[in-house]
């Protein structure tokens, strides 16, 4: 729906909505500066105004059709369409201007190519006046039909072009795929041979297909307007996504021609077919009809959502500059007002929704502020992980509480059964001491307090925090310093939006790994973990001393990376993140029962810059040692796809590999961490690194970091090095593919371990029925008598009855049958964990 009501002064307005803003086009006379008048083309653009909660105007402007004081200037429709020159979006209208007689008519097809100037696209003659369905498709095209016959200009057309197909009950579209394909589809008049009823035309490349490919035949001559939603080609067969509505009230989803769901919509006559894109909560089809009625039907489950009334116009765009899509419905006026955006309402159909004019007339300024569901999503996450902090922290101290009262109640039972008391020292429990023991300090020495100085605490110590863009994505980093007194196992990183002055702060998706690096010394700190994800587990009886006492551990760091996409951040206007890093504090020694907690650390924010940030010194020089080149080398294997390949040589040794992929082409040696090299030419999509480590001679492992083509095109060349009896398996999958390896481990681990059990349960019953049949083989009959002989078969046959009844229905001994139960309970919680994993990743 583009045309809108206007008051005596404007005629033929038409609008529609273009980069969130609305746009309306009038034909009306202007006073020129002589006596003459002339006909003219206006426009103006409105945006909306949240607080205001109105549409404001932004720009306007106004051109001249003709300077004839009797020419009749009318606008034939507006659109918005990809100009294939300049690959924009561009909003265009069609004017028409009648020539003093009526014999013909000029069209002038003009595009908007500023925020205050119109220039014409293509101009035009025919001698007929444009009447029905009038499409303004990519290119920019104009499509139109009349008396059975498909015409079309554009530029590359350099006039006016006739199908040479005659076709009645026309459609107009185009397909999404490569440069786009503009069709015509029909019914052919007459029947061509070796062609079906319904015909399809491809303007561009002036080829037939068949149009049941499309749209059945039956629903041709019913098909109001249609849209395609997808479309491809498979063996030269043209597979596609339609949606449709139909004089027979229905919208109808075809899928490759065929009917693949169906919805009654309460209206008929629709005119136009929008979708509306609502992010997380789905999309939306917006039909409009005549008469003023718009509907709207959810895709997903192509049901009804809502419909509408008494619209003037209806359009779909990012009215609220929030990264998704809402539907904006201009009401008519009625002659109440003159200005075309005073009745209103812009809403998603989920939380979002702006009036104006509908309901209660109370004044603008004391209209309550409209809330966003997804706005309140977002703050009830961010509440519920702050509340998760505090409860923690309480959580913390109650269990303190808890061991300090056991602690007493086992020292007052020692004190009255006479036995001696060991108590724990303060610093184990997380407690500071009012007062010194004097026998503490009479029997230390001076080496022993160096020694044993009091516990750290249990908060780790931030050495820096980066962050980096990568391949589209931004990677923050975090270092912890060497005395941090945290394992690397439970130990992740997470991101917050920062609160501005009318929102508050969301949780951000991210992926976390762990990386483990030596410490700060002397020289520059290498990166001495073999992968990422790599966790260093600390012994229980040092963790309980809450302090670093190992020299393997204190002369290393930790390194947590979290991972996210940079456009939804950019999108949504977020420039700054908070940085929370979640560690599990581990249990004390001396109270097994207590398990591990949780605990989150606010580590500080970062604010994106990608012009300072795009640089990467490791791509310009691998061979300097700085901060800034660990920091790059931690994003690329961060963000980088890892493969782990085990590569076996039975027969013949595998040589020197190492030196094989350093003299290839393009590898460099990173000084910062020597065991990896670099690869990034220029052809290449995408940095590449390589590990290699040799086990034995006949034995090593290969590590790749890069996509799965660069890793493909890199083993390929590789195998004409390595010998032909060698072969390749991998260690580990990649990370895309490595929760539906995790999954299908755990079910195989499931059906095997339901399948042993019950063998195991089933043969040691067989045993002992084998044994007890040994055991009785040698008894006969003491009398050698016909009757004791009868007897004596007649009560094998009736055991034998009894244990074939057994065998169908066994009986097993319960402790074993027990046992059974709690390992496939264990195996199959393993399992349920697993396809949780692989849910949410999906």
């Amino acid at each position: 729906m583009e045309k809108l009501s206007s008051d005596d002064s404007n005629r033929n307005v038409h609008g529609l909505s273009h980069g969130g803003k609305i746009l309306l086009f009038t034909c009306k006379r202007d006073p020129a500066v002589s006596v003459r008048e002339r006909s003219g083309l206006t426009f103006r653009s409105f945006y909306f105004e949240r607080e205001g909660n109105a549409f404001l105007n932004a720009t306007e402007g106004a051109t001249v059709i003709s300077r004839k004081p009797s020419a009749h200037v009318d606008i034939v429709t507006c659109k918005c369409a990809v100009d294939v020159q300049k690959r924009v979006k561009t909003a265009f209208v069609l004017v028409t201007k009648m020539s003093e007689k009526g014999s013909s008519f000029k069209y002038s097809l003009l595009a908007l190519r500023s925020s205050h100037r119109l220039e014409p696209c293509i101009e035009f003659k025919l001698p007929y006046q444009m009447k029905g369905k009038v499409s303004i498709l990519q290119g920019p095209t104009v499509m139109w039909s009349h008396d059975n016959s498909v015409s079309y200009t554009s530029p590359e057309a350099e006039g006016v072009r006739k199908i040479p197909i005659q076709m009645s009950k026309c459609l107009f579209g185009e397909l999404p795929i490569q440069k786009g394909q503009l069709f015509a589809l029909g019914l052919s008049e007459p029947l061509l041979a070796n062609h079906s009823p319904t015909l399809g035309y491809l303007c561009e490349g002036g080829q037939a297909f068949d149009g049941s490919l499309v749209l059945p035949h039956p629903y041709i001559c019913i098909t109001q307007c249609m849209r395609v939603l997808t479309a491809d080609r498979v063996d030269d067969v043209l597979r596609c996504t339609v949606v449709a509505a139909t004089s027979n009230q229905q919208l109808v989803l075809f899928e490759n021609g065929t009917v693949k769901d169906t919805c009654e919509v309460p209206f008929g006559q629709a005119e136009d077919i929008q979708m509306a894109d609502t992010g997380r909560n789905g999309c939306l089809f917006v039909v409009s009809f005549n008469q003023g009625h718009v509907c709207a039907v959810w895709k997903e489950t192509f049901q009804m959502a809502s419909c509408w009334s008494d619209v003037d116009s209806a359009h779909v765009d990012d009215f609220l500059g929030c990264g998704t899509e809402q539907i904006l419905l201009i009401f008519r006026n009625n002659g109440i007002s003159s200005g075309p955006l005073e009745k209103f309402i812009i809403t998603d159909l989920c939380g979002i929704s702006y009036s104006c004019g509908q309901g209660s007339e109370a004044p603008k300024a004391s209209l309550p502020p409209q809330e966003n569901s997804l706005l309140t999503l977002q703050a009830l996450e961010s509440r519920l992980q702050s509340g998760l902090i505090v409860l923690q922290e309480l959580e913390r101290e109650v269990r303190v509480k808890d061991r300090v009262l056991q602690q007493s109640i086992q020292v007052l039972t020692d004190v009255l059964s006479g036995r001696e008391t060991v108590l724990s020292q303060p610093e184990q429990e997380g407690l500071v001491a009012l007062w010194d023991s004097d026998e503490e300090s009479n029997d230390e020495t001076p080496d022993d307090k160096l020694h044993e100085t009091p516990a750290l605490s249990s908060r780790p110590k931030i050495d820096k925090l980066w962050h980096r863009i990568t391949e589209e994505q931004l990677v923050v980093g975090l270092i912890l310093t060497a005395d941090s007194a945290i394992p690397a196992s439970g130990v992740s990183l997470s991101l917050l939006t920062e609160p501005g002055q009318n929102s508050t702060p969301a949780v951000i998706q991210t992926r976390s790994q762990v990386f483990w690096l030596p410490a700060r010394g002397p020289s520059t700190p290498t990166l001495s973990s073999p992968s990422p994800g790599f966790a260093f587990s600390e012994p229980a009886a040092k963790r309980s001393r809450q302090h670093i006492a190992s020299d393997d551990f204190s002369a290393g760091r930790l390194a947590v990376t979290a991972v996210t996409k940079l456009a939804p951040l950019l999108t949504s206007g977020c420039v700054k993140c908070r940085a929370m890093l979640h560690y599990a504090e581990k249990a004390e020694a001396v109270f097994p029962g207590s398990g591990p907690t949780t605990a989150v650390l606010h580590c500080g924010e970062v604010s994106l810059d990608i012009r300072n940030l795009c640089q990467k010194p490791l791509l310009q020089n691998p061979q300097i040692k700085t901060d800034e080149v660990r920091e790059d080398l931690l994003s690329l294997l961060t963000v980088l796809d890892n493969w782990v390949l085990r590569i076996d040589s039975p027969d013949y040794s595998l040589g020197d590999i190492d030196g094989w992929i350093k003299r290839r082409e393009g590898f460099k040696k990173i000084d910062v961490s020597p065991e990896y090299l670099l690869l990034d030419s220029p052809g290449s999509s995408a940095p590449m690194l390589l590990r290699w480590h040799q086990i034995n001679p006949f034995q090593g492992d290969l590590s790749i970091h890069s996509s799965q083509l660069q890793m493909l095109q890199f083993l390929d060349s590789m195998l004409s090095y390595l010998p032909d009896s060698c072969f390749i398996q991998p260690v580990k999958r990649a990370r895309s593919q490595s929760t539906a390896q995790k999954l299908a481990c755990a079910l195989e681990k499931e059906v095997l371990s339901l399948r042993e059990g019950l063998s195991s349960l089933l043969c040691v019953k067989d045993e002992e029925e084998r044994k007890e049949r040994r055991a009785g083989h040698g008894e006969t009959p003491d009398s050698g008598s016909a009757e004791d002989l009868v007897r004596c078969c007649r009560e094998a046959w009736q055991q034998n009855v009894e244990k074939s009844r057994l065998r169908l229905n066994p009986v097993v001994d319960a402790g074993r049958y027990r046992e059974m139960v709690q390992s496939i309970s264990q195996v199959k919680m393993d399992s349920d964990l697993a396809a949780l994993c692989q849910l949410n990743q999906s």
